[in-house]
């Protein structure tokens, strides 16, 4: 398929998927999508709101079936990059493969899953190889549930980049200790947090509240290097969502133009490797 050149200034989403019907499926996953998100219609959507780049993030459905994000990468000549799911048993050449094609981090995607043993083998080799490419480990579990991942990953000399504010429990808010907890990690200097997903977080009619707060809290903490936002398109889940309202949620949260380009273009482009 033809791809739109991107536009010359910078501007990242850095969490979108993408994938269509009939794919092979995960057992025992949380969500079966009944409508398609294609390569075309995310691009478009960047196109749409002036976005050069976006990240394309494995979707937990499909596990660690890859070759669908894979070819959406190949297809967007270098305008998308991607992060992974993998078991500890891949291969070298796999991985490098997938560092050809874009991919630029791994994924653990914790929710309703038990953590693995990050502190022993296999999974300490993966993490040792991961880093050898430069990838970063991008978690998504409950707040309550980041002191479980985040000493191990940080041991292991990951980078680490948490999903969707961290996911703190919707009834404590930033008052939620393991948001807290995660506000404290911005010292260890190798974590980084997406501010993405606020629907997720907190229920209809509070989000945008809510978001600010949390916004603001991890700005002081984590300052604008350490802050990506992402679209979360196509909004699994919550499809009465549009990608306008989540990118003009980052307008609310980060009123200084300043800082907010950086979040959306200076800071994601080192994390995730794109150069003009």
């Amino acid at each position: 398929m033809p791809v739109v050149a991107a536009p010359a200034e910078i501007a990242i989403d850095t969490h979108a998927h993408v994938f269509v019907q009939g794919l092979g499926l995960a057992d025992g996953r949380r969500y079966t999508p009944d409508y398609d998100a294609r390569l075309s219609d995310y691009l478009a959507q960047l196109d749409a709101h002036g976005l050069s780049h976006g990240v394309l993030v494995q979707p937990s459905f499909l596990g660690t079936d890859n070759a669908y994000l894979l070819s959406a990468l190949r297809q967007a000549a270098g305008r998308l990059r991607g992060v992974v799911v993998v078991e500890p048993a891949v291969s070298d050449d796999a991985l490098g493969a997938m560092a050809a094609a874009g991919v630029v981090g791994m994924r653990l995607n914790l929710v309703g899953q038990a953590p693995p043993a990050l502190d022993a083998s296999p999974w300490q080799g993966l993490l040792e190889r991961v880093a050898a490419l430069g990838w970063h480990v991008e978690v998504h579990l409950p707040a309550a549930r980041l002191p479980e991942v985040m000493p191990p990953l940080l041991a292991a000399g990951c980078t680490v980049v948490v999903d969707h504010f961290g996911r703190p429990d919707p009834a404590g808010g930033i008052a939620d200790p393991g948001f807290q907890y995660l506000l404290r990690q911005a010292g260890s200097g190798r974590v980084w947090v997406k501010l993405s997903g606020a629907y997720r977080n907190w229920p209809a009619g509070q989000e945008a509240a809510a978001g600010r707060d949390a916004a603001r809290l991890l700005l002081d903490a984590y300052t604008a290097g350490r802050l990506v936002w992402g679209s979360d398109w196509p909004h699994t889940e919550h499809r009465h969502i549009s990608y306008a309202s989540t990118r003009q949620s980052l307008d609310r949260w980060i009123e200084d133009p300043g800082i907010r380009r950086a979040i959306l273009a200076d800071t994601p482009a080192r994390l995730f490797q794109v150069a003009r």
